[in-house]
Formats: C-alpha cells, sequence, structure tokens
C-alpha cells in the first residue's frame, strides 16, 4: 500500500504531532510500501514533489513533535472541478492508494471533493482535523484550538497584569478565529484567583454595536484605570457585515482588517481616553512553548485512528473528537463522513456566552478548561483598594 499525506491551510502547533501518528502507525504495517508527504500542500501532487518517510531516519520523524508550523509545507491553493479529476488521474498513475488530508472547514470540502473522483481509481481519501479556529462540524474541538488558545490564556493572562500594573489605557486584545468565537471566548480562563482576566470579551456570535460597546467602556472608565478587552477578528455588525472591511480576499481566504486598532481608534476619538490595541496573530497559531498537553496527545492520536481507519479499508471520512459530557471528559474519536463536515461551519452555541454578548457563561467555561489545559499562575499583585 501506498499512503499519502497532505497538508492544508494554515498551520498548527501540533498539525507535525498529527502526521506523526498518521506515519508512526502506518510504518508498523507489513503491507505498507511507501508513506509519502506532499511538500507545499495538494499542488504537489502535479509535480509529485513528495517526500518519503519510509526512507527518513527515526531521530527526524520523532523531531516532528517539536516543529512548529508544518513540516510538510502547506497551501491554501484553489481548486476547480476540472483540477480534482486531474489529481485523481495523477495520484491513480503515481500508485497512490489512500490520501490523508489534514486540514480545517476548506480541506474537508477538497477531502470529500477528491473521494467522489478517486472513487472511480479505487483510491480512498481520509480527513485529518486540524484548526486552531475551532469551527469545523461534527467534532467537539479539533486539534490545534487547545494551544492556541493556551497561548490566548497566557497572554492575555500576562497583559492584564501589565495593564493593572501602569492603569492608564484600555487595552484592545485581538484573536484570529476567522467567523467563530472560540479563541476569543478561551481568554475567559486569565480570570482566575490571582489574576483579573479580561473586562469584556466580543465574539462573532453576536452582533457588534459600536455605541452599546463604547457606553460599556466609558462605565468601565468610571469605576477603574486599566481596561482589558479581548475581541474576535470576524466582528460583525447587526447586518452581518464585518465592522471592518477585510483587506484582502481570494477565495475562502480572508484577511480581516485590524478590527483592534479600529476600535482603540473609536475609543480615542469618542470618548477621550488613551487606548491601545495588541494583536498576536501568528505567533498565538504556531507557539509550541504554550502548548497544550492534552492538544498534542489528541492530535497524535487522531493522526493514528486515521492510520487506522486506513488499513480497514474505510473511505471518505473524518476522524472527530467528541466527549461523553462537559462535565465528564472522556473522549472518543469517531469517523464521521465527511460529507457532513464540508464547509459547514461550527460557531459557538448562543449558551456559551451571556445575555449582552459580551462575556462568556460558565457552561463555556467547564467546556473549555480541560482542552486548552491552562495551569493557573499565582501572581503576586497589590489592590489598590
Amino acid at each position: 500500500m501506498n499512503y499519502l499525506i497532505v497538508h492544508g491551510g494554515g498551520p498548527t502547533s501540533v498539525i507535525n504531532a498529527s502526521l506523526y501518528g498518521v506515519v508512526k502507525r502506518l510504518l508498523k504495517e507489513k503491507d505498507t510500501k511507501h508513506v509519502y508527504g506532499a511538500i507545499g500542500g495538494i499542488k504537489a501532487i502535479y509535480d509529485e514533489k513528495y517526500i518519503d518517510f519510509s526512507s527518513i531516519s527515526k531521530f527526524e520523524i520523532e523531531s516532528l513533535l517539536i516543529t512548529p508550523g508544518t513540516a510538510l509545507g502547506s497551501s491554501r491553493y484553489p481548486l476547480e472541478e476540472d483540477d480534482y479529476e486531474e489529481i485523481s488521474a495523477k495520484l491513480n498513475k503515481q500508485h497512490i492508494d489512500v490520501v490523508f488530508l489534514n486540514g480545517g472547514n476548506g480541506t474537508m470540502n477538497t477531502c470529500g471533493e477528491l473521494a467522489k473522483h478517486c472513487k472511480k481509481y479505487s483510491i480512498r481519501v481520509i480527513g485529518i482535523p486540524k484548526t486552531m479556529d475551532n469551527d469545523i462540524a461534527e467534532t467537539d474541538h479539533s486539534p490545534g484550538f487547545g494551544s492556541a488558545a493556551n497561548y490566548i490564556v497566557n497572554t492575555v493572562s500576562e497583559i492584564c497584569m501589565d495593564v493593572k500594573s501602569l492603569p492608564i489605557h484600555v487595552c484592545i486584545v485581538e484573536t484570529m478565529g476567522r467567523n467563530a468565537g472560540w479563541l476569543a471566548a478561551s481568554s475567559s480562563l486569565s480570570k482566575t484567583e490571582f489574576c483579573d482576566g479580561p473586562d469584556l470579551i466580543y465574539t462573532p456570535e453576536f452582533s457588534f454595536d459600536e455605541n452599546e460597546f463604547l457606553e460599556e467602556i466609558n462605565k468601565l472608565n468610571k469605576k477603574k484605570k486599566g481596561i482589558v478587552v479581548v475581541v474576535s477578528e470576524g466582528l460583525v455588525d447587526k447586518n452581518g457585515n464585518p465592522i471592518m472591511p477585510p483587506i484582502f480576499e481570494s477565495g475562502r481566504s480572508i484577511y480581516y482588517g485590524d478590527v483592534s486598532a479600529h476600535l482603540s481608534q473609536i475609543i480615542i476619538n469618542k470618548l477621550k481616553i488613551k487606548a491601545r490595541n495588541e494583536k498576536p496573530g501568528l505567533a498565538g497559531r504556531a507557539s509550541i512553548l504554550y502548548r497544550s498537553q492534552s492538544d498534542l496527545n489528541e492530535a497524535i492520536e487522531v493522526g493514528k485512528k486515521a492510520a487506522d481507519a486506513a488499513i480497514s479499508g474505510e473511505n471518505a471520512v473524518m476522524v472527530g473528537i467528541q466527549r461523553e459530557s462537559i462535565e465528564n471528559y472522556n473522549i472518543s474519536y469517531p469517523l464521521i463522513p465527511v460529507d457532513k463536515v464540508m464547509l459547514y461551519e461550527r460557531k459557538m452555541p448562543k449558551d456559551f456566552l451571556n445575555e449582552k454578548g459580551n462575556w462568556v457563561s460558565e457552561k463555556y467555561i467547564k467546556w473549555a478548561k480541560p482542552i486548552v489545559d491552562f495551569k493557573e499562575i499565582p501572581y503576586i499583585s497589590y489592590n489598590e483598594n
């Protein structure tokens, strides 16, 4: 059997852990001839630009667990109908038996479409979930989210302590997350016995009202000095339009406008209060320093389960992660038909947020804690009062 692994979309701090899980499992099988990795995403199939994991050292394979980004490279190469036919024909010519596509919503759509075209060649396609945005349907959470969230929690925690130490401005922290607020909401976990956490959190699940936002800031400013607000990059107004027009769009790839800079500027202009913005961006996506241990373990396991699915003859499925309940963190790895996942965007349920949409509910915190794996830091802090 010849296997091919392809990465799609933005990297995470654990995408190489899933790669590790797939490769290690497949190399143990007697029927395995080659385990290839596509260098630079799906476009590599055109040129057969592959690395053969069957012939590299054990050291290099083990090093995947400590490598940020994606060791294979990735892409957002858009595919048309004719491309799928050409790719499936090339895979057949290259004697590939199973293709693994590791990525988010867009990649799972590619997974489903490719599976349809590969069927006539008896080539099977397996999806491996990956996204820091946590917006893949039919799964409790996705590898990559827990680590990115842990980075946000730790970063916001430190920003809160900085602002408390010199309480002279409003600080707007912007997170990634596309059209879902899972990542911004995770900042709520920085509110502990030792840290006040952010004062407000805004996500795309509620429409953003500028006047209400300014009113909240003004009220807080009368009570305290030094305010921290966390916002998602995908905030929308009451009409569902981004509050800042995207600066670049190409297919599903959207580069959002600078939401945090915009909001800090309107605070300065309309409230005459000093404000600044912070935007961790790619630092949070790729960070291994704050990688969640449970995220790492689950990413490896998802890779292994994908390999198991391929070995047992499965096709057109994605490995999911499901938990028993919010109170009980026992998880399983079901195989989900990929057509249930293709481009369906999973946003936060409304009961994970408060009624105003400017903070999370206790239900979200219970859901997030075991995934994020944040360790409370015993800060020593003075109290002005």
